[in-house]
C-alpha cells in the first residue's frame, strides 16, 4: 500500500494582512500532479485544512476542487482529519457528498465513519477513532484521531468509564489510554496506521502554529502512541520532523509554505511510505517548491534600503526590511521604497545608539495631543505614524468629545 501524509494547508492564512491564496493555489496544483506521478493509493491529511473556523469561499473552492482532482473519481481513497484551527462540524459537512469521490472526512474523536462503499473502496468496519478500509486487495486499520482538546477527550473516555473512577493524572496519560484502546483493533493481516492533530513532548515548532498548549498540559509524550502502528501520520507543527522516542514512525509532515519568517530555513516536504501488513515501512520525502520567498533585508542606511527595493522591483518576494540608521526615516522615503517594492510587509528601523531620544514629559502642556502621539509613536516605532493613523486616531478622540458633550 502506497501512503502520502500531508498536513497543515492552513489555506486562507495571510501574512501581515496579505493573501497567500495565489500561492496556496500554484502549490495544490502541483500537489495533485505529485500524487499522480507516485501512485498513490491513500492520501492522509492530518488536520489544520483551513487557518480558522469561518475559511475565505475561495479557500473551500480550493479546497474541494483539488479533493476531487486528487480522488480520480473514486480510484483514489482520501483520509482527512480536523486540527485545532478547523471547525469539525463545518469541514465534514460535505461528507455525504465526498463519500462518492472515496474522501473519508472525520471531525472529532468520538466521530463514527459509516461503512459502505467510498468511490472504489470500501469501509469494512469503524466505531469511535478507527476504521478499516479494503484498498486494491488489502485491508487498512487507521486510528482516526482528530485534535483532541481536553474537553473531546474527556468525551471519549470517560463517556464509558465509571464516574467514580479516579480519572488519569495528565493530558498526555488520557490520549495514551485511547490511543491504546483504539489499538485493539490493530491485526496482524492488516496495515496498522494511526493519524492524528496534537503536539508531542520533543518536537520543534516552526513559529506559524497556534499554540494547543495550556502550562503544557496539551504537549504528549511519544510513548502514548500504538506500539503497533507502522506509521503515525501527525499534524500541527510546520517543521517537517520525527518525534523523538517513536523509532522514526511517528512524523509531522509540516505546512506546505513558509508561514513565518521564523520557517524560511526549514525545506518543506510531504512523506511518501510503503508499507505492508506485518513489515516495516519504507518512507520517502518529497520537498515541495518555494513560491513566493519571504526575505530579510537587512541595509546599512536609508540609502541602501531605497536602492535595494529599486534594484529588485520585479522580483516576486515577500520581505521584510531592516535598516540601520540614525535618524527617522521619513513619509516620503517610506512611500518610495513600498513604491518600487510592492510586498514589504514591514520596515523596521534600526537606530544608532545615541540617537533614541525620551519624550520630554515637561512640554506636554505645551503641545498638541497629536504631537504627543506622533512623538510617542516614534519613541516606540522608530517611525513617523502613517497619516491615516494619526487621522483614525484623532477621529476616534473627536467621536468621544462629541458624545461626552451630548451627555
Amino acid at each position: 500500500m502506497r501512503i502520502l501524509h500531508t498536513a497543515d494547508w492552513h489555506l486562507g492564512k495571510n501574512l501581515e494582512g496579505c493573501s497567500r491564496m495565489d500561492e496556496q493555489d500554484a502549490f495544490l496544483n502541483d500537489f495533485v500532479e505529485i500524487v499522480k506521478s507516485n501512485d498513490i493509493d491513500l492520501i492522509i491529511i492530518a488536520g489544520d485544512i483551513y487557518d480558522n473556523a469561518n475559511p475565505p469561499a475561495r479557500a473551500e473552492r480550493m479546497f474541494y476542487n483539488t479533493l476531487k482532482k486528487l480522488s480520480a473519481k473514486g480510484e483514489r481513497l482520501t483520509l482527512v482529519i480536523s486540527g485545532n484551527h478547523d471547525n469539525p462540524d463545518r469541514l465534514i459537512a460535505a461528507g455525504p457528498l465526498a463519500r462518492d469521490h472515496g474522501i473519508i472526512m472525520v471531525g472529532t474523536p468520538k466521530s463514527v465513519v459509516p461503512t459502505g462503499e467510498y468511490g472504489s473502496h470500501k469501509v469494512v468496519n469503524s466505531g469511535e477513532g478507527f476504521i478499516e478500509v479494503g484498498i486494491k486487495g488489502e485491508r487498512a486499520v487507521i486510528l482516526t484521531v482528530p485534535y483532541p482538546s481536553e474537553k473531546r477527550l474527556n468525551e471519549v473516555l470517560y463517556g464509558a468509564m465509571d464516574e467514580e473512577k479516579e480519572k488519569l493524572d495528565s493530558y498526555s496519560d488520557r490520549v495514551k489510554t485511547l490511543f491504546e484502546s483504539l489499538s485493539e483493533n490493530y491485526r496482524e493481516d492488516t496495515v496498522n496506521i494511526a493519524v492524528s492533530h496534537l503536539f508531542a513532548m520533543g518536537s520543534e515548532e516552526a513559529g506559524s502554529e497556534r499554540s494547543i498548549q495550556l502550562g503544557g498540559s496539551f504537549i504528549v509524550d511519544g510513548s502514548c502512541f500504538p506500539e503497533k502502528a507502522q506509521y503515525i501520520a501527525l499534524g500541527h507543527v510546520h517543521k517537517p520532523q520525527i518525534v523523538p522516542g517513536t523509532d522514526r514512525r511517528a512524523r509531522y509532515a509540516g505546512s506546505p509554505i513558509h508561514y513565518n519568517k521564523k520557517e524560511i530555513n526549514f525545506t518543506k516536504k510531504c512523506f511518501i511510505i510503503d508499507v505492508k501488513a506485518g513489515e516495516n515501512c519504507h518512507i520517502e520525502e518529497i520537498e515541495f517548491k518555494v513560491y513566493k520567498p519571504i526575505e530579510l533585508w537587512k541595509c546599512k542606511s536609508i540609502e541602501e534600503a531605497i536602492e535595494k527595493c529599486i534594484e529588485n522591483k520585479d522580483r516576486n518576494c515577500w520581505v521584510y526590511l531592516e535598516i540601520t540608521t540614525d535618524r527617522y526615516i521619513r513619509e516620503d522615503e517610506i512611500k518610495l521604497m513600498k513604491n518600487n517594492k510592492k510586498d514589504i510587509l514591514e520596515i523596521m528601523p534600526k537606530i544608532l545608539e545615541g540617537n533614541n531620544d525620551e519624550l520630554n514629559i515637561n512640554s506636554f502642556s505645551e503641545k498638541s495631543f497629536e504631537d504627543i502621539f506622533r512623538e510617542f509613536y516614534f519613541k516606540e516605532r522608530k517611525v513617523e505614524p502613517q497619516p491615516e493613523v494619526v487621522d483614525l486616531l484623532l477621529s476616534i478622540i473627536r467621536e468621544g468629545e462629541e458624545e461626552n458633550e451630548t451627555n
